[in-house]
């Protein structure tokens, strides 16, 4: 069973992809949980269905109903013994030969399972009256309800592969259907190509972005209503931004001192892209930041652009698909500089624990992947710890490797500020007379730090301590408070 998070809205997300057209190509079901009691009724019925038909199983959630919360009816727990595992060539060997059986076997499986959906329980048609009537899934089915309380709906539970003769029924009922469903057509195009030409959907609700009921209700009734979530839009805003003391800052600083071209990645680095650190210039995806700065260094040099290119990924990044980048550049004789920022944490989603920390994500003692050996014994000649916290050795350090002819790792090692193990250093403070106002400090992007009345002032309960602060200040105006 996958579970799929999709995310309209993008609110922590690059793209709004819809991964239910995954298991349309896989060909293999898609069950899609309307509330908090489906969602977990889902996971034993997605089992089932896995174990009956001897297939995957998606189960697509979003991000509202991930983050929503509600009591659930439990059931008794059901004890279901470990199969023994038996080897099964034709099945498991995917060879050509094997390949085409199974391919017969699957299209079997799939209409099997379009047999299912047909009796699926949770596939039902409520009535209602009106004068159109809403086929709707997860969370929208929702949305639809609080919009239409009184109209007809088909609640779609399993939208792929769905129930054609139980929409066939349906929709004859009715002159105008309207399909709602949070990002593609996906439902709708499946219903069109059964020739149902009375049904409407992206042509009226949004594709783009997260559905509610008041969209669902103004985009059906085309008009403006008076029932709508109000934003206070003199609320400052609050973008995201490095915590104080995170040793991240000092290298963004350094890299966008020295303008050089960035590759990031994904983590709380990524944030380096943002003002006022503009540090960054692409991301992509887990373990991009390497292969994009080898792909840009072999296109510059095609141009003659002698502009310097550093790739920058974390720690724990780096373990789960940044090496295989590492060995491509070593391999195809890359020129470039790979900072990997060790913040001896997989910081962004929670402190979870990474092969670099010591502890299974169980809490199990675990053998310490060291970076520096790791990288060391690939054949890099040029690999360099740095403190973070250090801005002089950092300054050094990075632009001596990113102006040297060859490949160079950097690994800058602190812990993140957020660790229970990692306390306060210290708190520093800016004294008003020796402060000119230039904002050197404020460049850092540090949350503890403001300016008032042509002056930067340092807020002690949110100061670490890292002193880097203190390091740029041209007028030692900032030094540790009392001293």
């Amino acid at each position: 069973v996958i579970v799929s998070a999709d995310d309209p809205g993008m609110h922590s997300s690059q793209n709004e992809q819809d991964n239910r057209q995954y298991g349309r190509s896989a060909k293999i079901p898609v069950l899609e949980p309307s509330d908090s009691q489906e969602a977990k009724d889902f996971v034993g019925i997605a089992l089932d269905i896995s174990e009956k038909y001897d297939t995957p199983v998606l189960l697509r959630i979003t991000t509202r109903l991930a983050h929503s919360k509600s009591r659930v009816k439990l059931k008794d727990r059901v004890e279901v013994p470990l199969k023994e595992y038996v080897k099964d060539f034709k099945k498991r060997v995917i060879l050509p030969a094997n390949a085409r059986v199974r391919h017969v076997d699957v299209e079997k499986r799939l209409r099997d399972l379009k047999e299912f959906s047909e009796h699926f329980e949770f596939n039902r048609i409520e009535e209602g009256t009106g004068d159109f009537a809403l086929i709707a899934s997860g969370v929208s089915y929702q949305y639809a309800k609080e919009a239409f309380p009184d109209a007809p709906i088909l609640k779609i539970s399993m939208s792929y592969p769905l129930p054609e003769n139980m929409i066939r029924e349906f929709t004859s009922k009715y002159k105008k259907i309207y399909v709602v469903e949070e990002n593609d057509p996906f439902i709708e195009n499946q219903i069109k190509a059964m020739g149902i030409d009375n049904i409407h959907g992206k042509d009226t609700i949004p594709q783009i972005g997260e559905l509610n009921q008041y969209i669902v209700k103004k985009s059906i009734l085309n008009e403006e209503n008076d029932e709508h979530f109000s934003v206070d839009t003199n609320i400052p805003p609050r973008p995201p931004a490095l915590c104080p003391g995170c040793p991240h800052t000092s290298i963004f600083h350094t890299l966008h001192k020295y303008k050089y071209i960035v590759t990031g990645d994904i983590g709380c680095y990524t944030l380096g892209a943002l003002p006022p650190l503009n540090a960054m210039d692409t991301c992509v995806d887990m373990g991009a930041s390497i292969t994009n700065g080898f792909g840009m260094e072999i296109a510059l040099s095609k141009q003659n652009d002698e502009r310097k290119v550093v790739s920058v990924i974390g720690d724990s990044t780096f373990f789960h698909s940044g090496i295989t980048g590492l060995i491509d550049m070593i391999y195809n004789n890359a020129k470039g500089t790979v900072i990997i920022l060790d913040n001896r944490i997989t910081a962004m989603t929670g402190h979870q624990d990474n092969p670099g920390t010591g502890k299974t994500l169980m809490g199990d003692d675990a053998p310490i992947i060291d970076i520096e050996a790791l990288v060391k014994s690939m054949g890099i000649k040029h690999v360099y710890k740095i403190d973070n916290y250090n801005l002089k050795e950092t300054e050094e350090v990075i632009k001596r490797e990113v102006e040297r002819d060859e490949l160079s790792v950097i690994i800058a090692t602190r812990p993140c500020a957020l660790l229970k193990s990692n306390p306060k250093i210290a708190t520093y403070e800016v004294a008003p007379d020796k402060c000119i106002g230039c904002k050197l400090c404020i460049g850092l992007g540090c949350p503890a730090i403001s300016f008032v009345d042509n002056k930067s002032i340092i807020e002690p309960t949110l100061c670490f301590g890292c002193s880097v602060c203190a390091q740029v200040c041209p007028t030692n105006a900032i030094t540790i408070k009392g001293e």
